[in-house]
């Protein structure tokens, strides 16, 4: 970070837009559906084992689970601008703190109360849980800041699709699981391990996009150690294994409802091995993150026509 970005932020764009809408894009919504749909599946699947559920417990679930998510994208977005990831060259969407529409200090805060609500409502879920929950809660705060924050950020080195595997499928599914029905068990584990993977494929593409001027600023992702060639396969694995997973998972109803979503895999698939690039990319993100939803969605079709 350059002396004159530690002491200013930089000056707003002529088209700076409304308020609400500078932190709407600094929030990401978009990415929220990738924080619902596991803990959608985590309901879905205690429901169809045990036939019952704790609707309160539910949303607030749902609430911390999104207010962890908000979090962490907002101090993404001031982090990455204070690091000098976010430039000119981007190709990505805009970002609130880069683009001067609000300042590093507000973003944070922002975040650090996001962060705040998220932890309140663990406060109540704790009295549910109990230390599982506790644990999965603080672990979840702490990988929010440590995502990009820190010596060693997990957003600069090779491990983020690990760590969205861990939070966005396990314990999002796992601990959602857990305080539906207060029991572990194999099948939510592998369940979330399955919607694990095309979260991962997510955060893949997003490197993959951004690779060269992630590598400018010194960020070294896994798709920077892997190259673009066998990144564009490992994202074929990423989207083609959670249905076979999800079939053979144990789940209860019927499974072969999944089968459908091998032709939107293919699709996404073939338009990245062909060479998708630039603004294209932003396109294919946004489809593998609604790919994730797609799982959910037929997984809870297969509970339902059991």
């Amino acid at each position: 970070m350059t002396e004159a970005q530690q002491i200013t932020m930089p000056d707003p764009t002529p088209e700076t837009p409304p308020l609400l809408a500078r932190w709407v894009a600094a929030a990401r919504p978009k990415t929220l559906p990738l924080t619902l749909a596991p803990v959608i599946a985590g309901i879905g699947l205690a429901i169809a084992e045990t036939g019952s559920l704790a609707p309160w417990v539910a949303l607030c679930t749902l609430v911390a689970a999104v207010a962890i998510q908000i979090g962490t994208n907002l101090h993404n977005d001031a982090a990455d601008f204070e690091r000098g990831t976010d430039t000119e060259d981007r190709v990505g969407p805009p970002r609130a703190t880069a683009q001067g529409w609000l300042s590093a200090g507000q973003v944070k805060l922002a975040a650090h109360l996001m962060f705040a609500l998220a932890f309140l409502i663990g406060l109540a879920l704790l009295a549910r849980g109990g230390l599982p929950i506790l644990s999965i809660g603080l672990a979840s705060l702490a990988a929010g800041y440590a995502y990009t924050s820190g010596p060693r950020p997990i957003a600069y080195g090779p491990f983020g699709e690990l760590y969205v595997l861990l939070f966005f499928g396990m314990a999002a599914v796992g601990g959602t699981y857990y305080l539906q029905t207060l029991s572990f068990g194999w099948t939510p584990l592998l369940t979330g391990i399955a919607l694990g993977l095309p979260a991962a494929a997510v955060l893949l593409i997003n490197n993959y996009r951004d690779l060269e001027t992630d590598t400018a600023a010194g960020r070294r992702t896994l798709c920077y150690y892997l190259g673009r060639p066998r990144a564009r396969y490992l994202y074929v694995l990423l989207l083609i294994a959670p249905v076979a997973m999800l079939m053979f998972s144990g789940l209860p109803g019927v499974t072969w409802t999944l089968l459908a979503a091998l032709p939107v895999a293919a699709v996404l698939s073939l338009r990245l091995l062909r060479g998708a690039r630039a603004a294209e990319l932003n396109t294919q993100l946004a489809r593998t993150a609604q790919y994730q939803a797609l799982l959910v969605a037929l997984m809870l079709l297969g509970f339902v026509i059991r």
